[in-house]
């Protein structure tokens, strides 16, 4: 499986889109979707995402170069928090009926609900 849900700093123009960048295919920015979930505030610069239930969690479904895959899941691994157990890499059904990789929240912090599930929206917000 090579696609990969982003919904947070992993979306192109955001904080950590240059540790993605470089694992897709040229001028790739994915398709957007979305996926059955809550989306929160970390209150440290970056969202969680706990998936499932009824609410939708707003983002991009990438396509990794199926080449690169293992080098590319294993770094994402790590930035993600993935390798420290911060966040858990799991597979998760789209709205547009793919199945891709996309990082869970492992709990530990206390959360803000971004109600209607965009990062970016959320961002565009909490600007003056």
């Amino acid at each position: 499986m090579n696609l990969l849900f982003v919904y947070g700093t992993l979306l192109p123009a955001q904080s950590r889109w240059h540790f993605l960048a470089p694992w897709l295919p040229d001028e790739h920015t994915g398709a957007v979707d979305r996926v059955a979930g809550r989306l929160f505030d970390t209150g440290q610069g970056y969202p969680a995402a706990v998936f499932g239930g009824d609410e939708a969690i707003h983002g991009r479904v990438m396509w990794l170069r199926p080449d690169d895959l293992e080098a590319a899941l294993a770094q994402l691994d790590e930035v993600e928090g993935a390798v420290a157990g911060d966040y858990r890499r799991v597979v998760v059904s789209t709205e547009g009926g793919r199945d891709a990789w996309a990082y869970e929240y492992g709990g530990g912090l206390a959360l803000e609900p971004i109600s209607d599930g965009s990062w970016l929206g959320h961002l565009s917000r909490a600007r003056p």
